[in-house]
């Protein structure tokens, strides 16, 4: 699999109250999406972002990251073909993006996505 982005996904209970924090402190004053239960926010200089996510809408777990590629086929059956356990099964969400979640082996759950143009 080749990543094309990697952006973090910060656990908080109501992105509404911490995103004042992030956009003013940090700088990330762009926002991107806000789905409600996620938004991403980044610097318009610095291209530095993060995303904001209170439950994950329709996975049974949160993910940590967020790990963007050109290939989600590919790397769904990669991920099978090496044993990793699939958390979410390869989805296209209503929102758009074709994505799956794994457990890395420490346990640590990705979101692989691809948001399709």
């Amino acid at each position: 699999m080749r990543a094309t982005r990697v952006v973090a996904n910060l656990r908080v209970a109501d992105i509404e109250a911490a995103k004042g924090f992030y956009t003013g402190f940090l700088g990330l004053s762009t926002e991107e999406f806000n789905m409600g239960w996620v938004a991403r926010y980044t610097s318009p200089e610095t291209g530095a972002n993060l995303q904001l996510v209170t439950r994950d809408a329709t996975a049974p777990e949160d993910s940590v990251i967020s790990v963007h590629t050109d290939d989600i086929e590919g790397a769904y059956e990669e991920a099978r073909e090496l044993g990793y356990e699939i958390v979410h099964p390869i989805t296209t969400e209503a929102w758009g993006p074709r994505r799956f979640f794994v457990r890395a082996p420490d346990g640590t759950v990705l979101n692989v996505v691809n948001h399709q143009d």
